[in-house]
């Protein structure tokens, strides 16, 4: 599935998962990241494109995986919180090239969540994140 030094859980007999994985086995060091958003180092939003919060939202987990010396490659949980379900479906094609670009062909355990709102008005999305970088 990827180049990752984590383990995929995918049971024998499942149909494979396309775009996450269903589980995943990872030793060594945690990175924890909280909630990031689709806005910039300032805290301003550039767009209100779904697409590009997306793609802002991926580069900002990219920054802070960088302060903690982790790849993409890392990540073993990706939780996204949307507020459009048909916002995101629509936006599949867009938001997969966006993906790839920005963390590779990497796709850890994820989780998709449609919520009323966001803390912030504009944010159309968050995604939590967990890596875990291996031990030496």
């Amino acid at each position: 599935m990827s180049d990752s030094p984590h383990e995929f859980l995918d049971p024998k007999g499942w149909k494979a998962a396309k775009g996450y994985a269903n589980g995943m086995v990872a030793e060594g060091r945690f990175v924890i990241l909280g909630g990031l958003i689709g806005w910039n180092a300032d805290q301003e939003f550039e767009t209100d494109d779904f697409v590009g919060q997306v793609k802002q939202a991926l580069l900002n987990i990219r920054a802070v995986l960088d302060e903690a010396g982790a790849k993409p490659e890392h990540l073993v949980r990706l939780t996204w919180y949307i507020t459009d379900k048909r916002e995101y479906l629509s936006s599949l094609r867009e938001m997969g090239a966006v993906y790839r670009e920005v963390l590779g062909k990497h796709f850890p355990a994820m989780a998709m969540v449609q919520v009323v709102a966001l803390m912030e008005d504009r944010a159309k999305v968050e995604i939590e994140a967990t890596a875990v970088i291996p031990n030496a």
